[in-house]
């Protein structure tokens, strides 16, 4: 039910084009319906790859630094005190830039859906997480991985045929 920022292990995510740490408070707590994590974003780097969600809600609040969101139609500016609300679907696709001198401090919170399907619109590519949602346990999943979308296969000549 409680979990303070001190005892929880920071774990560093991303090998290219990211370099972020973060702190799961949600799951330290024992929440399992809402994730929240503390993120570290280094100066000059990228969190999570441009994407959206079509079952889980996001929400971003800065606590120290500046930054910016990129979005479908435009950048907005962050900065401490900034709360954002991302819904699902297409048209909340986003991604954290830290393009100041600084780290950025954010919180990011999420619904703790599953079955969820991410989209990468950069990749032209899709994340589908089963049995647990995207920042739950990954020993969890019954069903997880990342395609692009133009693997696409017939059903009934690929899977419903003999």
């Amino acid at each position: 039910m409680f979990a303070n920022e001190n005892d929880v292990e920071w774990n560093d995510i991303g090998p290219v084009d990211t370099g972020f740490r973060r702190k799961q408070l949600g799951r330290a707590a024992g929440g399992e319906g809402l994730g929240c994590s503390l993120y570290e974003l280094p100066a000059g780097e990228r969190a999570w790859p441009y994407h959206y969600h079509t079952r889980n809600e996001e929400a971003l609040y800065v606590l120290d630094g500046t930054g910016r969101l990129r979005l479908p139609d435009e950048d907005r500016e962050l900065s401490a005190g900034t709360y954002v609300a991302l819904p699902t679907g297409e048209g909340s696709a986003h991604r954290v830039v830290n393009d100041s001198d600084d780290v950025l401090r954010y919180l990011a919170l999420s619904t703790m859906e599953e079955p969820d399907v991410v989209g990468y619109p950069d990749a032209d590519a899709v994340g589908v997480y089963a049995g647990s949602p995207p920042g739950g346990d990954e020993d969890e999943r019954v069903l997880s991985g990342f395609f692009e979308t133009g693997d696409r296969v017939d059903f009934w000549e690929t899977i419903g045929g003999e």
